[in-house]
């Protein structure tokens, strides 16, 4: 996924960016998932207090203690220094992100299906091999190819154990760091890759599906043979890593991830929540008109309003959720879904986007939260977020205003709070 990305904070007000051309530069996902989001950010660092010396010498005690070689250790670390544009980017807070709509114009870009097409046909072997072996859909794969790395293109160029040990030395998330340097560290203990070819984003995401280190460890594999389980240089490898990590999120080969589906007048969309999930059944019993698609009526689903009522309306199964575990961010899971269907010459969105609605800058998605709260409605922290508290909380003012109740952040909606 892209360049930098660092757990999985980021998430629903789509501060993405993607291009035909470019690997996404801020796309989101959790830090058990196989990428990383860059989050937004809370408060700033103070500088580290000791020495990089210090902190080096009092983490290769831990990285020994961890099982890594002393010489491995080492030979990592010789010439290491902290990468100060790391930790500008580490701290960066953009005041403005873009719209889904324009994260996915860019995302499903003309250029980006047709290479994506190219290659389906080019690694058909592969693809049969590794569909066989984890029952995940070709499609679904070589999407996420295109999303994180722009098919290989676009992997990184910074040095990963440089990346993590600048992190852990002296930024927002120091454990988190240092447990995906010691797995870095494991990596090149075992063979896989040299350290000073070890290269990925700022963030230590690497090769071609942009893994974290911890989930290279636990699900890379060698899939062309050559003993070492290479996702920087082997497609292979990567694809067949990212097929392992899908199928151990619960994908389900030749189900949907989701599709389009249209509203009827007068639904409520406080059920627009991914925690609200209700058999097909029971989705068309409440008017929601679906198209002819091979899944079960049974099949559980979610509702999702990337755009508030006023946007297209999806309706998201298992594989949806499946991507989310892999980058925690709707707008990066409905970009693969769709993406894997354009392949194909489908997974075209017919309702039309709010093109007229700007979102809401971060200060002012804090001070929303902070209005929020005033009010009693009790949406977290004030960290510009909107995740499920927030949410919850944007509903429940929604519906005491008797307005749409889509937990969707506006300018009219931060209006009314302001007078409030």
């Amino acid at each position: 996924m892209f360049c930098p990305r660092l757990c999985s904070l980021l998430i629903s007000t789509i501060a993405l960016s993607a291009c035909a051309e470019t690997p996404n530069t801020s796309t989101p996902a959790a830090p058990t998932g196989a990428s990383i989001s860059q989050p937004a950010l809370a408060e700033q660092p103070t500088a580290a207090a000791i020495s990089f010396e210090s902190w080096r010498d009092a983490f290769r005690v831990k990285a020994l203690n961890a099982g890594v070689q002393a010489t491995r250790f080492d030979q990592a670390f010789a010439g290491i220094q902290p990468d100060a544009a790391v930790i500008d980017a580490d701290r960066s807070q953009p005041e403005f992100t873009r719209p889904v709509w324009e994260y996915l114009d860019g995302a499903l870009s003309a250029i980006r299906v047709r290479k994506g097409q190219a290659l389906l046909i080019s690694n058909k072997a592969t693809l049969d091999a590794i569909e066989q072996r984890y029952g995940v859909d070709r499609q679904a794969l070589v999407a996420v190819w295109g999303m994180e790395s722009s098919f290989g293109q676009f992997i990184g160029d910074k040095s990963v154990i440089r990346s993590l040990a600048t992190l852990a030395y002296e930024g927002r998330r120091p454990q988190f760091a240092e447990d995906q340097l010691i797995a870095a560290l494991l990596i090149i203990q075992h063979g896989d890759i040299q350290p000073q070819r070890m290269l990925g984003s700022w963030a230590g995401a690497m090769g071609q599906t942009q893994f974290i280190p911890t989930t290279y460890n636990s699900h890379a594999v060698d899939f062309d043979g050559d003993g070492r389980r290479d996702i920087w240089n082997s497609s292979a490898d990567a694809l067949a890593s990212t097929a392992h990590y899908l199928q151990a999120s619960g994908w389900q080969r030749g189900q949907p991830w989701g599709y389009e589906v249209a509203l009827p007048s007068g639904f409520d969309y406080a059920q627009a929540d991914p925690e609200i999930r209700k058999p097909l059944h029971e989705w068309t019993e409440l008017g929601v008109k679906v198209p002819p698609v091979a899944v079960r009526s049974d099949d559980r689903a979610s509702l999702l309003l990337p755009a508030g009522h006023r946007g297209p309306a999806f309706l998201v199964f298992g594989n949806f959720r499946a991507i989310l575990k892999y980058n925690n961010s709707s707008s990066y899971a409905l970009a693969v879904g769709l993406l894997s269907q354009r392949f194909d010459g489908k997974g075209q969105i017919l309702g039309a986007w709010p093109r007229d609605d700007k979102p809401l800058s971060r200060s002012e998605r804090i001070e929303m939260q902070d209005h929020l709260l005033r009010l009693g409605y009790a949406p977290g922290a004030s960290d510009s977020i909107i995740g499920a508290n927030t949410r919850k909380a944007i509903r429940a003012f929604q519906q005491h205003q008797g307005w749409p109740a889509d937990g969707y952040p506006t300018h009219e909606l931060l209006a009314r709070l302001r007078t409030s």
